[in-house]
């Protein structure tokens, strides 16, 4: 992946912080004319350092009021299913693999205990699983762009 430099940076900076603005928006925050920036936004894209663009929608809005981390041991034999598994219930986000005792950390959103239960069941056949629930989120904070 080709190197970054100091505009570079601060476009991903301020995308990071709001992927919805506009070309002629971030050339005038970098100092770049639309066109300038619009093709640096493109090239970052096409290289593979700008991934996406999402909205970022609030859990309960949509009926999921159960926020949980659920953390599974399992054995290296396993784990591709417990990977498919993850990769299918919908209620899981995000699916990290780790180091430690642990082999998958997940974050699950649902809109009831009962679902819940249902996650954690179904993960447990796989190995020890361990459920805590989330009290609060706070906001992300963006990659940081250098070293």
């Amino acid at each position: 992946m080709e190197s970054l430099d100091q505009i570079d940076r601060a476009i991903l900076e301020l995308l990071q912080a709001d992927g919805r603005l506009t070309g002629a928006e971030v050339g005038r925050r970098v100092g770049l004319s639309q066109p300038a920036a619009a093709a640096r936004i493109q090239r970052l894209e096409k290289n593979g350092t700008i991934t996406g663009y999402r909205a970022v929608v609030a859990p309960a809005a949509v009926g999921l009021n159960i926020h949980a981390v659920v953390r599974l041991r399992t054995t290296h034999a396993q784990l591709t299913q417990a990977l498919t598994l993850a990769a299918r219930t919908t209620e899981v986000v995000s699916t990290l693999r780790v180091t430690g005792e642990d082999c998958l950390v997940l974050d699950v959103h649902c809109s009831h205990a009962e679902r819940l239960e249902q996650i954690v069941d179904s993960f447990a056949r796989f190995g020890a699983v361990t459920t805590a629930l989330v009290l609060r989120s706070y906001p992300p904070k963006p990659l940081p762009t250098g070293p």
